[in-house]
């Protein structure tokens, strides 16, 4: 059962990259577009993330309590000494939140709602960017449960060279899930062609943000490369996400957007597959040089096989009301 829990605390974070990322990319794209078309590019990425924007949280949620009930020390480790990434990145979720319910749903049309749009992008890139930061405080060794200061303790174990890096990597990786998603979404020739070059842009500017991690990771002896390429099954990924990135170009060129959002979730699960594998079961690095292992550091077996259960149980409702949520969406678009 212990097993089925982390397949399901793997799953949620992949889930959350993937719908929640795109979410956050929407605002991402309205950020860095010109003043000129972010109107338009605003009017795409609602008809877009209307759907499921309230849902996209949900596996945030899930891998919350999962790491709370199953994993009471490593939720403990990470809201203690990154408590304030994570305080930052849940004020993000509900600014944005907020902002996005105002800004479309506000009976009258004023000047808030310069307000609410500015709230909604400046909280869509802040909110992946201290994502991002977390992730890479949690994996890079950062995390000083000794120290005796309150910058050791609660500064520097994410205020980095790595971590920040991986923020921003994170933030260009929502741009680009969004640019490739919203192809799809798009009504004229004029808004692909649009949305095709601000995918152009941000995969390269992934491209970018991928090589400043592994300089980061190098300056901060973080085994990332090794996390990479120690393996034949990290290698193997890598070099799919590779080749798959190279033919998602060739389509971009060759307006060829059929398979595009395909392609792009399968390239960051196996990005995520190639970090995790290598880093398995260990979920935090500790700067002693020790961890929080998944498998050691669990709650009790009773506790873990009630998870598990819960898990098993939750998706038979969860799932279905999620398909057709986004079911009745496209079908109110058709009508």
């Amino acid at each position: 059962m212990l097993y089925v829990v982390m397949a399901y605390l793997w799953l949620s974070i992949l889930l959350y990259v993937l719908m929640g990322g795109a979410d956050f990319g929407a605002g991402i794209l309205e950020f860095l577009s010109t003043q000129k078309s972010k109107d338009q590019t605003r009017k795409v990425m609602y008809r877009a993330i209307g759907p499921i924007w309230e849902a996209n949280h949900m596996w945030l949620i899930i891998a919350i309590v999962i790491l709370f009930v199953g994993f009471p020390v490593i939720y403990s480790t990470l809201s203690i000494y990154l408590h304030i990434p994570l305080v930052v990145m849940l004020l993000g979720i509900v600014a944005r939140g907020t902002a996005f319910s105002f800004r479309n749903y506000d009976a009258v049309k004023d000047s808030m709602q310069v307000i609410y749009s500015k709230t909604f992008m400046y909280s869509s890139v802040i909110t992946p960017l201290f994502l991002g930061i977390i992730a890479g405080s949690a994996v890079s060794g950062r995390i000083n449960t000794g120290a005796r200061h309150f910058p050791d303790a609660y500064i520097f174990t994410w205020l980095g060279f790595f971590p920040i890096s991986v923020g921003i990597f994170t933030v260009i990786i929502c741009g680009f899930l969004a640019a490739i998603f919203i192809i799809g979404e798009t009504k004229t020739e004029k808004e692909r062609q649009r949305f095709i070059t601000k995918a152009k842009h941000m995969s390269l500017a992934a491209i970018g943000a991928a090589a400043l991690v592994i300089i980061a990771a190098s300056a901060d002896n973080v085994p990332v490369a090794h996390w990479l390429f120690g393996n034949p099954v990290s290698l193997g990924c890598v070099v799919l996400a590779a080749l798959s990135l190279a033919w998602m170009w060739v389509s971009l060129f060759r307006q060829s957007t059929k398979w595009l959002r395909i392609t792009a979730g399968a390239q960051i699960t196996l990005l995520l597959i190639a970090i995790t594998y290598e880093h398995y079961p260990m979920l935090i690095n500790l700067k002693n040089g020790q961890g929080l292992s998944l498998v050691l550091q669990h709650a009790s077996d009773k506790t873990v096989e009630a998870l598990a259960v819960a898990l098993l149980l939750g998706s038979i409702f969860i799932l279905p009301a999620l398909f057709y949520l986004l079911y009745s969406f496209t079908r109110q678009e058709e009508i």
